[in-house]
């Protein structure tokens, strides 16, 4: 690849060098990359490079987010891609506009719901198959932006992806395990990429994606109606089609890229800002809003404390979700009520300080987990861009058109189908409803901070940690992403990664918490910003999650 080398390369952090145990506590944590002009943040080292050198080419932030996307669609073909959806947040400084872009598209208007539900024979099955493919959306949403906000033509921002998906890559040992988890799954196209010799690709083997170097390349040249109304969106279509799916012609044509208002509250002096439905974002800042009624710093970073009200007022946050997430055009969640002062005061009066209280459903069911990523970009203009983006589960349905090389998502895995017409139901036409939450924090009414993190159900619980780490903790973003976290895992667990001590967790078993054990909750991406003369940004600070393999840099 012809990418310059990074200027800073002293600045390079890899995840994997470091202690998982100092990392997750939060000592003796490395400082936060450093950088001047810009910086980014993602899953993967070569999409942050891939990004930086956008940058350095004179690019902008929206520039170099269509390219950190494009190349993390081929270095993490499992999380996201051309063929998934997702949920981005952006600062114009030209506009000084904070924008919502929604790309998670439509349920197919065809889609026969009732297949999801018992009796239907193998309902359960059809969740995570060619039925819950449901209309991909990203591309159209990397040429808004670029359209709207980019600078550099956009075929100049596919090169990287082109090149490593057409040259490969070498994999590493977290990537082949992710490939040798779901080969058995696999289509003949796909093993005949991911694997040889009928067997899954190894740590030290090379990744060559020469169907996905096509597909990017025509992208490139035709831009995003080459994958929505022609060759490539007809071979999508005729594979979903033959596997029993419901994706069609029609629903790809009508896909567009949608630009919201976000919504944000107040939080200790900061405007926190995230998604607006049809994300299911908001359950993030009713998380906040009721932590806003302590006195978080005096509880104390992860002492037994904050994390007994923390976990209780997480739990409301999940009922919030699972009650009112839908479709604004059609059942729109009563934000004025859920973001408001009033109910913040009413929720932390069912907070018991010494005991935890069980969590009772509004009648919904939950959704899987997700294998999904997130990314930061800013410039030195003071853009941002703070994306997430997924395929569902892990190599979403499973699906390749054969040529495309683009893993197609389960989305609908992720709707709520019981009780039957619920808002959150695969109902035919209607907005897919996401669960991300990019995040971009003011303070003194100009951006100073941007992060998220792919996880699920985790991603709106363990935000609002992050946000308290920087806020009312006044860590760095480094330390603030590195922080130990817990979530709430339904019927009635908190999940706690394993560098809380087990004296702090004894404490929270002892006010009546079910307490499991969790490997890591996060892969979050970070970037704080330092204000100059005029609110110029005169230096950024970037972070990606030690539990990952994420790589920051900034020059």
């Amino acid at each position: 690849m012809n990418i310059p080398k990074p200027l800073l390369t002293a600045a390079i952090v890899f995840a994997l060098s470091l202690s998982v145990s100092c990392a997750f506590a939060g000592q003796n944590t490395p400082a936060p990359v450093e950088g001047t002009h810009g910086m980014v943040s993602s899953a993967h080292p070569l999409a942050t490079r891939a990004g930086l050198a956008i940058l350095q080419k004179g690019g902008n932030a929206f520039d170099a987010a269509v390219a950190v996307a494009a190349v993390l669609n081929v270095v993490e073909p499992a999380m996201s891609g051309m063929g998934g959806y997702g949920t981005i947040l952006v600062y114009s400084k030209a506009y000084n506009a904070l924008r919502f872009l929604n790309c998670s598209g439509r349920i197919p208007a065809g889609l026969k719901p009732d297949i999801f539900r018992a009796p239907t024979p193998d309902f359960e099955k059809n969740r995570i198959g060619a039925a819950a493919v449901s209309t991909p959306g990203n591309a159209n949403a990397w040429e808004a932006m670029s359209k709207k906000y980019g600078k550099l033509r956009w075929r100049e921002l596919f090169d990287p992806a082109i090149e490593l998906a057409e040259t490969g890559y070498v994999l590493t040992a977290r990537e082949a395990n992710t490939i040798k988890d779901a080969f058995v799954g696999f289509p003949g196209t796909a093993k005949a990429i991911f694997g040889k010799e009928g067997a899954p690709l190894a740590a030290g083997d090379r990744l060559i994606q020469k169907d996905l170097a096509a597909s990017l390349r025509a992208v490139a040249k035709e831009g995003a109606g080459e994958f929505f109304r022609r060759d490539i969106g007809k071979a999508v279509v005729a594979e979903v089609r033959a596997r029993g799916g419901y994706l069609s012609l029609d629903d790809l044509a009508d896909n567009e890229a949608e630009w919201w208002d976000p919504i944000g509250i107040d939080y200790r002096g900061y405007k926190v800002f995230t998604a607006s439905p049809p994300a299911t974002a908001f359950c993030s800042l009713v998380r906040l809003g009721i932590m806003s009624r302590f006195d978080v710093a005096a509880l104390g970073s992860n002492t037994p404390e904050f994390l007994h009200i923390f976990a209780e007022a997480t739990k409301l946050g999940f009922w919030v979700r699972l009650k009112y997430a839908g479709d604004p055009a059609h059942a729109a969640p009563p934000l004025d009520r859920l973001l408001s002062e009033a109910y913040w005061k009413e929720q932390t009066a069912a907070i018991d300080p010494g005991r935890a209280k069980p969590f009772v459903y509004p009648g919904l069911e939950p959704a899987p987990d997700s294998h999904t990523t997130h990314f930061v970009v800013a410039d030195s203009d003071g853009n941002i861009v703070s994306a997430t983006q997924t395929l569902g589960n892990a190599f979403g349905s499973r699906i390749m058109a054969p040529g495309t090389g683009i893993w197609l998502n389960n989305s609908l895995a992720y709707s709520t189908f019981e009780p039957k017409g619920n808002p959150m139901d695969a109902i035919p036409g209607r907005r897919k409803l996401s669960g991300d939450c990019p995040t971009i924090i003011l303070k003194d009414g100009l951006p100073w901070a941007a992060l998220g993190t792919p996880g699920g159900h985790n991603i709106g619980q363990t935000v609002p940690q992050m946000v308290m780490n920087l806020t009312d903790f006044k860590m760095d973003i480094r330390a603030a992403l590195a922080a130990p976290m817990i979530a709430f895992i339904e019927p009635d667990t908190i999940g706690v990664e394993r560098t809380i001590p087990e004296t702090v967790r004894k404490a929270l078993e002892a006010k009546g918490h079910k307490i499991r054990l969790m490997g890591g909750l996060t892969n979050s991406s970070g970037l704080t910003i330092v204000l100059g003369e005029y609110g110029k940004p005169s230096r950024f600070l970037g972070a990606a999650d030690p539990r990952g393999q994420g790589l920051a840099l900034g020059y």
